[in-house]
C-alpha cells in the first residue's frame, strides 16, 4: 500500500509540473537582434537596440524584411549607467526585451575610447546575452550600423554578424573578448566596422541602377590597450596580425616574381599556425616566432610555367618572406603606436617563465616595448589548379 501510495503523489506532482510552466509566447516578448554602445555629448550611455520584427521573418524573400516588409526596429535609449539605459528602454517597447538571440555587440568609436569595462561587466553578469555573440567597434556611431540596412540580409546586425565570420579579418566572441580584458598577458581586439555606401541595385526594365546605398562592411581591427580602443589597423596590418596569431586560413597573399616586372602569383592559405618561444638571457628577452603555412595557387599574371618543382620550390620562399615581412611590420606598428600587446607575447612568457613573470607583469609595456622578435616563417604550396603555364595573349 505504501508503495501504490508514493506512485499516486507523484503522479499528482506531475499533474501540477507541466513542461511549459515558464514558457514565453513570440507575441509577448521583443528579441534584440544586435546591441549598440555609444557615448552622448554629455557623457550618457546611449544604448541602441534593433529589434526583430517576427512577421517579417516568415514566408521567405531575399530582400530586407522580405516581400518588401520592415524586418526589424531600432529602438534608442540613454542612462547613467547601462543599466538606466536598458530599464529606460524598457519603458519604451511595448514587450519583454529578449536577449538571448543577440548577434553582434558593436561599440561607438567614442564610448570604445573612454572604456568598456563596465559594460563588459553588465553583459557578463546578466544572464540572457550569449558569450558567442560577436564583438566589433564602430568606425563613428554604433547606432548608425544598426541603422543601416543590407540588401542580401533581413537586418544589418545579420550582415555585420555574418561578415566577421567569413574569416578575412579578426573575428571575436565576447567570451574571449572578456578573457583578454582580464589576463594580463594579452591585449583585447575587435572587428572593425564601417558604415560605407557599397553597391549598387540595378532596376529590371529601366537605364540605370538605384543606389549605392550605405551598409556595414569590415575595415580593419580595433586595437585596445586594457579596456579603451587606442587605435586601428587596416586590412593589409590585420592580415600580418593573423598571421601570429595563427588565424590566417582564407587570406590571399599576392607575391612579385623576380625578374619578371609584370609577373605575379596569388595564393589562398589552406592551413596555418604559429608558435610563440619566449627565451630569457641575461635578463633581456626574445621571441622567437614560428609560422607555417599552406597555400593554393590561384590566379597567376605574366608570362610563363610556375607549376614546376624548381618554381615551385621559389614561390614558397616568396611566400615565406612576405608572411615575415607582413607580420614583423605589424609587430612594429603596434609596439611604436599602440605599446599594446594585442599578440599575446606576455602570455606566452608567462606560461614558459611563471617566476619570473610575476616579477615583470607590472612592466610588462617596457619589456614588451624593447624585446626582440624573430620571425621565422615556412610556407608550402600544395595545389596549383589544372592550369599550369599562363600562356601569352595579345601578340600579333
Amino acid at each position: 500500500m505504501r508503495g501504490v501510495a508514493i506512485i499516486l503523489i507523484l503522479a499528482l506532482l506531475a499533474a501540477f509540473c507541466g513542461g511549459c510552466w515558464s514558457r514565453r509566447e513570440i507575441t509577448e516578448i521583443a528579441i534584440v537582434l544586435g546591441m549598440g554602445l555609444d557615448l552622448t555629448p554629455d557623457g550618457r550611455v546611449g544604448l541602441s537596440l534593433q529589434i526583430a520584427r517576427p512577421g517579417a521573418f516568415y514566408g521567405g524573400g531575399d530582400t530586407a524584411g522580405g516581400e518588401g516588409r520592415v524586418a526589424c526596429w531600432v529602438v534608442r535609449g540613454e542612462g547613467e549607467t547601462l543599466e538606466e539605459a536598458a530599464a529606460y528602454l524598457a519603458g519604451k517597447v511595448p514587450r519583454e526585451l529578449y536577449w538571448g538571440h543577440s548577434v553582434v555587440l558593436i561599440f561607438g568609436e567614442e564610448m570604445a575610447r573612454r572604456g568598456v569595462g563596465a559594460v563588459a561587466d553588465f553583459f557578463g553578469r546578466k544572464r540572457e546575452p550569449r558569450e558567442t555573440m560577436w564583438v566589433t567597434v564602430a568606425e563613428g556611431r554604433a547606432s548608425d550600423v544598426l541603422e543601416c540596412h543590407s540588401v542580401l540580409e533581413k537586418t544589418s546586425a545579420q550582415a555585420a554578424a555574418f561578415l566577421v565570420t567569413m574569416g578575412l579579418g579578426t573575428a571575436v566572441r565576447f567570451r574571449e573578448f572578456v578573457e583578454s580584458l582580464a589576463d594580463e598577458g594579452v591585449e583585447p581586439i575587435a572587428t572593425r566596422v564601417t558604415v560605407r555606401e557599397v553597391g549598387v541595385t540595378p532596376c529590371p526594365g529601366e537605364a540605370g541602377a538605384v543606389g549605392p546605398h550605405r551598409q556595414a562592411e569590415t575595415s580593419g581591427t580595433a586595437v585596445f590597450r586594457g579596456d579603451k580602443l587606442v587605435g586601428w589597423l587596416d586590412q593589409a596590418e590585420t592580415r600580418g596580425l593573423l598571421w601570429l596569431k595563427g588565424r590566417a586560413v582564407g587570406q590571399v597573399l599576392t607575391v612579385r616574381v623576380p625578374g619578371k616586372p609584370e609577373g605575379w602569383l596569388s595564393f589562398r592559405a589552406r592551413r596555418q599556425r604559429a608558435e610563440i618561444v619566449p627565451r630569457l638571457e641575461g635578463g633581456s628577452v626574445r621571441f622567437d616566432v614560428n609560422l607555417v603555412a599552406e597555400f593554393d595557387m590561384v590566379e597567376q599574371g605574366g608570362i610563363g610555367d610556375f607549376a614546376g618543382p624548381d618554381q615551385i620550390r621559389g614561390s614558397e620562399r616568396l611566400l615565406a618572406g612576405a608572411m615575415e615581412a607582413e607580420a614583423g611590420a605589424v609587430v612594429e606598428r603596434v609596439r611604436s603606436a599602440y605599446g599594446s600587446d594585442i599578440f599575446g607575447f606576455g602570455d606566452a612568457f608567462h606560461r614558459k617563465y611563471k617566476r619570473e613573470w610575476h616579477e615583470m607583469k607590472g612592466r610588462w609595456d617596457e619589456e614588451f616595448a624593447r624585446a626582440e622578435v624573430r620571425i621565422n616563417a615556412r610556407a608550402f604550396v600544395r595545389e596549383t589548379g589544372l592550369l599550369t603555364i599562363r600562356a601569352e595573349t595579345g601578340r600579333e
